[in-house]
């Protein structure tokens, strides 16, 4: 498996290209200006953290997968922070996402596989960011939930449970980032009843009837909720190709103009490059960006269709 992958990474290196000969304006500002972009922003620091307290971490969890499995662990129980080094983003990949969300003006991300959030975190570092992410194992959900709350990323909603089971809830409206807001509106209309009856009010109807009516409003801007477009998808769950393509095809319709789909390890294997040489031909495809590790789609209808292969 190592000299596949090493053969596929001799290929990329001999198509790739920097900046330089990039006809695409868009692609060249989106390396220039992201990509190769060597500023100092101040939610590394967060970044930093987040990742080094995993590798500080030598609890062990035992863990559920139902993707591909994993190349460095032969058994279920791994240590948190063997699991943050070799199944978790780089700090360097953590860096580009963070600039590529920021760079895109992202505002509604999905992430399928959460892992212990290390990805997740750099997406969310930026609070204007809202990010829906979705993980299988129910232990390392449980350890990035934590991470979470410790580092104040409340922008954050983590699903658990295998990806179509997920996807079909948040499809169905099952749930949703609104979905206590509208809990706590019904607690609060149920609150005031009873204390304007106990307070002796009999004109208290009129009111809860108002109350009611907005409590309709926030019900109704929730189940359009469910019509959300994503501006990122994340696909870092499962490195198998029937999964990937399905995942895929499921998607496509929250995919806007200006969306990103990014599909970890394109490289993985013979069968992920297979399913990454479909997608980048899907015809609603316009744009793909092969860094190895990394497949970036693009749907932007005003562009030409082009396929890029560059070094980060």
């Amino acid at each position: 498996m190592v000299r596949v992958i090493l053969v596929s990474y001799i290929k990329f290196l001999l198509k790739s290209q920097n900046q330089h000969g990039l006809h695409s304006p868009f692609v060249y500002e989106l390396v220039t200006k992201c990509f190769y972009d060597r500023k100092k922003y101040p939610a590394y620091d967060l970044l930093k953290s987040f990742r080094r307290s995993l590798l500080k971490n030598d609890n062990y969890i035992k863990v559920t997968d139902f993707g591909a499995g994993s190349r460095v662990f032969k058994s279920d129980k791994r240590k948190i922070s063997a699991v943050a080094k070799n199944a978790g983003i780089s700090g360097k990949r953590a860096k580009l996402l963070y600039r590529l969300v920021n760079y895109l003006e992202c505002k509604n991300v999905l992430e399928l596989g959460t892992s212990l959030g290390i990805a997740t975190s750099a997406m969310a570092a930026n609070k204007d960011v809202k990010v829906l992410t979705l993980e299988g194992c129910p232990k390392t959900a449980n350890i990035a939930q934590q991470q979470f709350e410790n580092f104040g990323l409340d922008n954050i909603v983590l699903k658990i449970g295998k990806f179509e089971d997920a996807l079909e809830e948040v499809e169905s409206e099952e749930w949703s980032v609104e979905s206590e807001e509208r809990k706590d509106a019904r607690d609060k209309k149920q609150e005031t009843r009873e204390w304007r009856v106990a307070n002796g009010e009999t004109n208290y109807k009129l009111r809860t009837t108002n109350y009611e009516q907005k409590t309709k409003n926030h019900e109704l801007k929730t189940t359009n909720y469910k019509l959300q477009k994503y501006d990122l998808v994340f696909f870092d769950g499962n490195h198998q190709k029937q999964p990937t393509l399905d995942y895929f095809h499921r998607l496509l319709p929250t995919a806007e103009n200006n969306s990103v789909f990014v599909f970890d390890d394109i490289h993985w294997s013979p069968q992920m490059e297979e399913a990454w040489e479909e997608i980048k031909n899907h015809p609603d495809v316009t744009v793909s960006i092969d860094t190895f590790y990394w497949g970036l789609i693009f749907f932007r209808k005003e562009q030409a269709k082009q396929h890029f292969v560059i070094r980060l």
